[in-house]
């Protein structure tokens, strides 16, 4: 998978749409105001970032492709802002056209412990005039040519007038490019037929066919989603569908194959997923013109979104970043049976099979730098709590943030490849990170263990296990068995030899 990353680098995209720029400010509650029963924030922070369209051009570019935008702002203070912070994060502005008497699309957020209070947006929908049309439809026909794929983001912000859609299609056909849509209301793209559509749920619920149809998909959106495959590919017009579902995870729709179900790799308050959809449409259209296949190309773009779902605000996904969830500088991933290093997508879809089969799947975790007794009893004990044990292991960094700068004694390869030659181990993991919080929404263990020095109150995880409805088990410790310990004895020379 690491390989398809770095294919990423270099490639050209196009992304057209509705361009905006996203203000977040920040701080602390102080209360009610006496004006009224409304909340009252201390702003110590305040970040600009672009948004929409211009956010999905930002995610491609973070991931290593030149993307160029086309789009419209005004010739006002936001607009050049949102010009400046596109230029600062690599992406092309030649066609982000200036529109005179047009004011810049602006979302402006207050948030604060982590709670968004309010939302206001300022800016012009209106379709753009004759003079502005004319100039992004000749951007875009001038770009499609260079570009590996056409991505048209339409959030129903004005830029999309039914012209500039055909335009943007034949721009696409006409220069042998895929056409990717992201969009609020797909069926005015449907006479189109795009190459790929990423509707999200509420976006799905225009597709469905009838009233039945979105009650079911109320109940089992995943299930709706299979059921009801036809009536979506006809209504859209796409010969691919790749729905997300937030919680629910990614539903791959392709022409001939059978509906797929990619589980949620990453949970996260609504507060937090602000840019998640548009890098995972920019991931998965780069990963489809790198030459991934669609499965491949959904599990990159999610677990690209998982990466933006752990920031607060607007964020953005890097090579680097989507490198390290991937767990680059590890061993490969195994092609035979457990027990195996797995990476989290992979490891999401073994574990779902194993729950569809009745399994019990036990979860534990920690560093395992120097393997030793207590390690193995409480693996033993764990293996014990059920019929599939899964080993999450800190990354190099994470042990060095959690033990200090002179650990890990132990590489990651190193401790890998111990793990994975224990009889009772079923699954190894790594992540990123000081705790496994995302690993544990996506995977939903039915128990999660933790060894005899802990407490539940010293388990963070807890809560959250049991909100996903697993059970914290603690599991009896070994006295006197500890890396610390035994490191310590060698530095110290008090190691006895029988």
């Amino acid at each position: 998978m690491n390989a398809l990353v770095r294919r990423l680098s270099g490639l050209p995209l196009l992304v057209v749409g509705d361009a905006l720029l996203d203000v977040w400010s920040w701080g602390p509650p102080r209360g009610l105001s006496r004006e009224g029963p409304v909340p009252v924030v201390r702003v110590v922070e305040q970040t600009e970032v672009p948004g929409g369209a211009a956010n999905t051009a930002v995610a491609a570019a973070a991931l290593g492709a030149r993307a160029v935008l086309v789009g419209l702002a005004g010739g006002d203070r936001d607009g050049d802002r949102l010009r400046e912070l596109l230029a600062t994060r690599g992406v092309g502005t030649d066609g982000l056209l200036t529109e005179q008497g047009r004011a810049t699309l602006v979302k402006r957020r207050i948030a604060s412990g982590g709670h968004l209070h309010l939302r206001c947006d300022t800016g012009d929908e209106a379709p753009p005039g004759p003079p502005a049309a004319d100039r992004l439809i000749a951007a875009v026909a001038a770009a499609a040519s260079t570009s590996a794929a056409v991505l048209a983001c339409d959030y129903d912000a004005g830029v999309f007038t039914p012209r500039l859609v055909d335009e943007v299609a034949a721009a696409a056909r006409a220069a042998g490019r895929p056409l990717i849509v992201d969009a609020h209301d797909l069926t005015r793209w449907a006479h189109v037929r795009p190459d790929l559509v990423k509707p999200n749920a509420g976006e799905i619920m225009r597709l469905l066919p009838d009233d039945a149809a979105r009650a079911a998909f109320t109940r089992d959106r995943v299930g709706a989603v299979h059921r009801y495959r036809d009536q979506l590919t006809r209504a859209s017009g796409a010969r691919s569908l790749a729905v997300t579902l937030d919680r629910d995870g990614v539903v791959l729709l392709t022409p001939g194959g059978q509906p797929w179900h990619l589980p949620a790799l990453a949970q996260a308050p609504d507060e937090q997923t602000s840019g998640a959809g548009d890098t995972f449409v920019a991931a998965l259209t780069l990963a489809l013109c790198a030459g991934a296949r669609p499965r491949t190309a959904t599990e990159l773009a999610a677990t690209a979104a998982a990466v933006v779902v752990t920031s607060p605000g607007t964020s953005t996904c890097t090579a680097r970043d989507l490198a390290a969830r991937l767990g680059e500088g590890g061993p490969p991933v195994a092609e035979g049976g457990p027990p195996a290093v797995t990476d989290a997508p992979r490891l999401v879809e073994l574990v779902a099979r194993h729950h569809a089969a009745g399994r019990r799947v036990v979860f534990t975790n920690g560093c395992f730098d120097v393997l030793h007794a207590g390690h193995t009893a409480c693996l033993e004990a764990a293996r014990r709590l059920g019929d599939v044990l899964v080993v999450a292991v800190n990354d190099d960094a994470g042990v060095r943030r959690l033990k200090g700068p002179d650990r890990p004694i132990n590489p990651l390869p190193d401790r890998l490849a111990v793990l994975t030659a224990l009889a009772g181990v079923d699954h190894v993991v790594t992540f990123t990170g000081e705790s496994p919080t995302g690993l544990l929404w996506a995977l939903r263990p039915d128990v999660y263990v933790k060894g005899g020095d802990y407490t539940e109150q010293m388990i963070p995880e807890a809560p959250l296990v049991r909100r996903l409805g697993g059970e914290v088990r603690i599991v009896d410790y070994v006295e006197d068995h500890s890396t610390a310990g035994i490191v310590g004895r060698i530095r110290a020379g008090t190691v006895t030899v029988p």
